[in-house]
């Protein structure tokens, strides 16, 4: 089993951002760890087996919550989940908040692998960005990481952001690079509903096109093959054997626990939200420890459809049994522009297709 812990708190509300998020506000923090808690308990209660294979925190900004609310937190995980066998321990972090005595109390909690929300290098789309960090910041921040002996450190990036040049996105790849992360994830900007960003590009003051995106994301492509990362999934590179395991076990369909407001979970074919609201979360946990919303159960043809959009991202690619026919023309033309290879076992995107993956995906489906 895997699970994730969402955490809602920010300093600061990035403009782009559309993942449930909030300021902590008058949250009453010791009850909000309570509430992860009872919530885990429960769950852990429901399993054949209280064994996670990995840990995700993710938000928000786990690492801005102080050392005593963590430590409570996992010492209570601990109690509920046997994490002996733990593969994979991941934390997301903001390079502002954290300095080296509070990462190795990372370390001292068992995170194996810290995620650097960082975004770019460049302080002028940092702050177009909102971020808390300058660029000095975040290069520290990975000092830090290195200097403490974190076992695996990610970077995550961003390209395709207003006022962003091809100069300054081959910068930011340049710096993390030569910063020696086991893992970049590089994501194109895409602009979600409620947020400033989308308000902005609705009314084109923020303007995006498919041929800046694919020029940066074949950048990036370049120059981390170079640098000898693997590039195993369409956003993500890795240094070899760090891969994030937890992810991949997304990619792959396997089962999950999501802790905490709005975080998701998926077992034995259903799936749940909890309520996105970190308030309405305690109260409903403390009175039935669950808040679970949009409860579904997930047809043969929904786990399919998944399937092909996830796994077709992968360098492992798309088993051909979830292809209805794999000698159609769409196959044929994907085949023939060298947008894929196909194989008895598997359909893999390669070159340009990667670029593709969800129109292609749109269209097995």
């Amino acid at each position: 089993m895997h699970a994730y812990i969402h955490i809602p708190f920010c300093h600061r509300i990035c403009p782009y951002c559309s993942f449930y998020k909030h300021t902590p506000g008058g949250t009453d923090m010791k009850a909000f760890i309570q509430a992860i808690l009872l919530e885990a308990e429960r769950r852990a209660s429901e399993l054949p087996s209280r064994q996670l294979k990995t840990l995700y925190l993710g938000g928000g900004t786990p690492s801005m919550l102080s050392r005593t609310h963590l430590e409570t937190l996992f010492t209570g995980l601990r109690s509920h989940f046997d994490l002996s066998q733990l593969e994979e321990l991941t934390f997301e972090a903001n390079p502002a908040t954290f300095d080296e005595k509070k990462a190795r109390f990372f370390v001292d909690q068992g995170v194996t692998r810290i995620s650097l929300g960082i975004q770019s290098f460049d302080d002028e789309i940092l702050q177009t960005l909102g971020r808390e960090h300058s660029r000095a910041e975040a290069i520290e921040s990975v000092k830090i990481l290195h200097a403490i002996g974190m076992p695996e450190i990610n970077i995550d990036l961003m390209f395709s952001i207003p006022k962003q040049s091809l100069a300054s996105w081959r910068d930011t790849l340049e710096t993390a690079i030569s910063l020696k992360p086991h893992h970049i994830s590089a994501y194109n900007l895409t602009y979600e509903e409620d947020t400033d960003f989308f308000e902005k590009f609705q009314l084109g003051s923020y303007q995006q096109t498919d041929d800046d995106n694919a020029e940066m994301y074949m950048l990036a492509d370049e120059l981390l093959g170079k640098a000898k990362f693997q590039h195993y999934e369409t956003s993500n590179y890795a240094q070899s054997g760090f891969q994030s395991r937890h992810n991949q076990s997304y990619w792959a369909g396997a089962d999950y626990i999501g802790l905490g407001p709005s975080a998701v979970s998926t077992i034995n074919g259903t799936r749940w939200k909890n309520l996105a609201d970190t308030a309405g979360y305690i109260k409903a946990i403390q009175l039935n420890r669950h808040a679970m919303t949009e409860i579904e159960e997930l047809s043969d043809d929904d786990q399919r459809i998944e399937r092909i959009a996830l796994l077709l991202r992968t360098t492992e690619g798309l088993p051909v049994n979830y292809i209805h026919d794999s000698s159609s023309p769409f196959i044929e033309e994907l085949l023939e522009r060298n947008y894929a290879e196909l194989n008895e076992h598997r359909l893999v995107l390669k070159n340009e297709g990667r670029m593709l993956v969800d129109p292609i995906a749109e269209k097995l489906i």
